[in-house]
């Protein structure tokens, strides 16, 4: 069976692909069912493989015949056994017949058709090896962005320097302000600015979200929620650096917090 992580019924972000080229599917959409099976409109991916593909309609049944120069597969919606070249085969799921397409399991098509196939789970590509090589995906699923808070931890270190905005040295907003940059967000240059004009002010910070802290009554100091009553910064005791929002020096200048969205 071909399996492609955790079942989704009708999931319509799986892709096929023959030898090196994927396979357009412009109406019916190849989906994993409830039990992990690969399905497969069968039209389209036969035509392309070279069967010619005749059918007929029986009360709630569609009668299928594939023919190529040297094998012929009947078989049935609804039916688990389908006819090839006259021998019974089983098949892991039946074929079944929905919104106006017949669908196969990838897998009767693989061993019927006596093709190898591969699986790319990373791409959630079913790669049909037709001629007998190993192809590499025709289609790669875009890499997720990686989080604010997943980028701030990797400067943790960075020294202090005032009115530094490099990985060379930050100061507090600096640091922030080319954190948020590299997620394509733009701050103002100050943790007072900050404070005053980006985002909006929330009550329970969550994770990316900016802190604020305050000497006699003015901000003046700005890091990112990571999470768990901590935070990140650019300190000039520390440099980059995790704290506590609710224990010690910083507990006592917590002013509030703010969430900025692109």
């Amino acid at each position: 069976m071909f399996h492609a992580g955790t079942a989704q019924a009708a999931a319509n972000d799986v892709k096929v692909q023959i030898n090196d080229s994927l396979v357009s599917f412009p109406e019916a959409q190849p989906y994993i069912d409830n039990t992990n099976t690969l399905q497969i409109p069968l039209r389209v991916l036969v035509e392309k493989l070279g069967y010619k593909v005749e059918w007929s309609m029986e009360q709630a049944q569609v009668k299928v015949t594939l023919t190529n120069n040297n094998k012929t597969i009947a078989l049935q919606t609804g039916d688990r056994k389908a006819l090839v070249n006259k021998k019974v085969v089983s098949m892991d799921a039946p074929a079944q017949f929905i919104q106006g397409s017949v669908y196969l399991p990838l897998r009767f098509v693989s061993e019927t058709f006596g093709y190898r196939v591969q699986w790319d789970a990373d791409n959630r590509i079913a790669i049909i090896n037709e001629d007998g090589l190993y192809h590499a995906p025709a289609w790669y699923a875009p890499k997720p962005k990686p989080s604010v808070t997943q980028i701030a931890y990797k400067y943790l270190g960075v020294p202090y320097v005032w009115g530094g905005r490099t990985p060379n040295g930050f100061d507090c907003s600096g640091f922030v302000d080319y954190i948020y940059g590299l997620n394509g967000i733009d701050l103002p240059r100050t943790s007072l600015e900050m404070y005053e004009t980006a985002g909006k002010a929330v009550s329970i910070p969550q994770e990316g979200d900016l802190v604020f802290f305050a000497e006699k009554n003015r901000t003046s100091h700005v890091g990112i929620y990571l999470g768990n009553q901590q935070f990140i910064s650019a300190t000039n005791s520390g440099g980059v650096s995790v704290a506590s929002l609710t224990t010690g020096y910083w507990s006592k200048k917590y002013v509030g917090a703010k969430r900025v969205t692109s």
